[in-house]
């Protein structure tokens, strides 16, 4: 499954009249940690930001008084949530890279046991395009599950048992 959606965001960054969002999560049970990977279109993450801070000049990625990873993690924060077990799961933002026309950012919840569902909330880019999509995929141990959440479906949940 990680290798589809590598394959798919790849295709899609030549092919760009799709809005898309691609996001990983896996545990990694040795280090007790969840490991995401958020992986968006570089030019509607900008366009995203521009549009909620009313700064149509906004460079995201020129260095200045404010850098690219404060603005991005103020922009993904209140739209990109965990819950498991009934409780909100503590992000850690680590940073970021561009890769070509996407950016990915690297996210982690620690600790993090093994559990048994979690849910998603991703609205990431959904108020600037109707036709968003967040592709999610959670590894657990050998299972990976998917879920595609939208505009109208902005969370969902998966269960492993």
């Amino acid at each position: 499954m990680p290798f589809l959606s590598f394959f798919l965001i790849t295709v899609l960054t030549v092919v760009h009249p799709l809005h898309i969002s691609v996001t990983e999560i896996s545990l990694d049970e040795k280090e007790n940690e969840l490991e995401i990977m958020i992986r968006v279109f570089t030019d509607d993450l900008e366009q995203a930001i521009r549009s909620e801070r009313k700064n149509p000049d906004l460079n995201l990625w020129s260095p200045g008084k404010t850098t690219t990873d404060k603005l991005a993690w103020e922009y993904l924060q209140p739209k990109f949530k965990l819950t498991s077990g009934g409780e909100v799961l503590n992000l850690k933002y680590l940073g970021h890279e561009k890769d070509e026309d996407v950016t990915v950012f690297y996210i982690q919840v620690q600790p993090m046991q093994k559990f048994e569902a979690i849910s998603v909330t991703n609205s990431i880019i959904t108020e600037l395009y109707d036709d968003q999509s967040n592709l999610i995929n959670v590894t657990l141990g050998e299972t990976t599950k998917s879920l595609r959440l939208m505009r109208s479906n902005p969370s969902g949940k998966l269960t492993f048992e």
